[in-house]
């Protein structure tokens, strides 16, 4: 399985690892260590170093309850790290929302949009439609950030998360947009209970039944603390564990904070099934 973008087709066939390169001053697990343009490239080639396959960068906080940042601020936070990152030969994502962020960023050569609305905003799907090849990651989120923790969805969230990105995909495909070039989030904490969460994982293989690859992205989420009493910097290795179980159900690219131990733990699984 090969995912397209814009300089690169990502083989699939093995797990990737994709690098959060957080350039905001209020994430919600490392909020401005790497906010300036050489922090976060230094940050870039740390993550490249322990192993990433993929980064992704992002200018806006979307924690729960985090307030939407102006574009300009945006812009400036992410097109200066993107405008040096792509020089480091890796498939580089672009965490926004917003079009005109994605457009920026696809002009200088970035790989991937990875929209946590799903390109709902207006303008978004015309975005990536136009472009030739970038790929891009749909997720499910209910309502937006400042909200979707204050009421979270109800009922049974696998079938309704798997109604909602074969919506959105359908309406990309339409527009011309090669299923090759989509993959899935289901959007682990985004307007989710803890039970709805691990409900997601524990189900997973069900969102695969359409045929598009799945990232995903438990890494620090609230969740884990909810089960270990762990505080956010102390999930390391409940990040780790979620990421090889959602890797076990089929989940072909983890977006993860802690390279290094993510790829330790990988190669200790597939260590296990190269015996099988």
């Amino acid at each position: 399985m090969l995912w397209q973008t814009s300089r690169f087709q990502i083989d699939l066939a093995t797990p990737r690892v994709m690098g959060i390169v957080n350039v905001t001053p209020d994430s919600f697990s490392d909020g401005g260590q790497h906010a300036g343009v050489s922090a976060a490239l230094r940050h870039c080639e740390q993550l490249l170093a322990q192993g990433a396959h993929i980064l992704d960068i992002g200018g806006e906080s979307t924690r729960p309850g985090s307030p939407a940042v102006p574009l300009d601020e945006e812009l400036a936070r992410v097109l200066p790290v993107v405008r040096e990152a792509v020089a480091l030969g890796v498939p580089l994502s672009i965490d926004t929302y917003k079009p005109q962020v994605m457009q920026a960023a696809l002009d200088l050569g970035a790989d991937i949009v990875n929209d946590i609305w799903a390109l709902r905003r207006d303008g978004a799907a015309e975005v990536v439609a136009r472009h030739p090849a970038c790929g891009v990651c749909l997720m499910h989120m209910h309502r937006d950030p400042q909200t979707m923790q204050v009421a979270p969805m109800e009922g049974d969230v696998v079938p309704q998360v798997l109604s909602f990105l074969a919506q959105q995909t359908s309406a990309l495909l339409a527009r011309g947009v090669a299923a090759s070039r989509i993959v899935w989030d289901a959007g682990t904490g985004f307007g989710k209970t803890v039970a709805q969460n691990f409900a997601l994982l524990a189900r997973q293989r069900e969102l695969l039944g359409a045929g598009y690859p799945l990232l995903a992205g438990w890494s620090r989420k609230s969740s884990l603390g909810a089960v270990t009493g762990l505080d956010v910097g102390q999930r390391l290795v409940p990040s780790v564990a979620a990421a090889v179980l959602a890797v076990e159900r089929g989940a072909r690219v983890v977006r993860v904070h802690d390279v290094a131990a993510t790829v330790a733990g990988l190669k200790v699984w597939s260590a296990m099934n190269s015996e099988n």
